[in-house]
């Protein structure tokens, strides 16, 4: 299950990077980073959260 982030909509709110920080960064401009493209089975439960969590819905899990 792909973790995608559309960068160009990121605006840096950071949510994602606190909820899951073994998934998501923010780089020097503060926009997302993806860390682990595809999460471990026991990560699901964080980048679903992460997902739901960002303001701007610039983040989403692809089937």
């Amino acid at each position: 299950m792909p973790l995608i982030a559309d960068t160009t909509a990121c605006v840096g709110a950071g949510q994602c990077a606190l909820v899951a920080e073994d998934l998501f960064d923010q780089d020097d401009d503060g926009i997302v980073e993806v860390l682990e493209r595809d999460p471990a089975p026991e990560q699901e439960a964080d980048a679903r959260r992460a997902v739901a969590l960002c303001p701007a819905h610039a983040l989403r899990l692809d089937p």
